[in-house]
């Protein structure tokens, strides 16, 4: 299992369409982690300043379609994470899907849990709340 952040209005923009993060078009691949651990470092630094919760995709690499290449972090690893850490990048071609026959790997969703309520210095994410879904992927929704 890998793991792919994204805020909560980045994967709802176009639910009708398979999702497809910005650094698909601008690197050619998604970024993901290779375990919870390391999910929550990349989320802490790259979002602790969002605004809006967070989710985590768990992609089953055995159900994709498209290569997955593990490489070290450019230029450096999250603080928290271990300088050999390596990367798993999904390829571009089809991408994790949100729904319908073909699934694209995905495996469920979770969403974040942070140190406060509001984003900021203290805003470090300390958890997912979530589990495994069971037939069509469901987005976490403002309540």
């Amino acid at each position: 299992m890998i793991y792919h952040v994204v805020p909560l209005d980045g994967w709802l923009v176009a639910p009708d369409r398979p999702y497809a993060p910005r650094s698909l078009a601008e690197d050619g691949f998604v970024h993901c982690s290779p375990d919870e651990a390391t999910t929550l470092a990349v989320a802490t630094a790259r979002f602790r300043y969002a605004v809006g919760p967070l989710m985590v995709l768990l992609i089953d690499e055995g159900k994709l379609d498209v290569m997955v290449h593990w490489e070290a972090a450019d230029p450096a690893p999250p603080p928290g994470v271990p300088a050999a850490t390596r990367f798993p990048h999904v390829l571009r071609a089809r991408q994790p899907d949100r729904g319908g026959r073909d699934d694209g790997g995905q495996s469920g969703t979770r969403r974040d849990t942070r140190s406060r309520s509001a984003p900021g210095p203290d805003g470090a994410v300390t958890g997912t709340q979530g589990r495994p879904r069971r037939g069509r992927p469901r987005a976490v929704r403002r309540g």
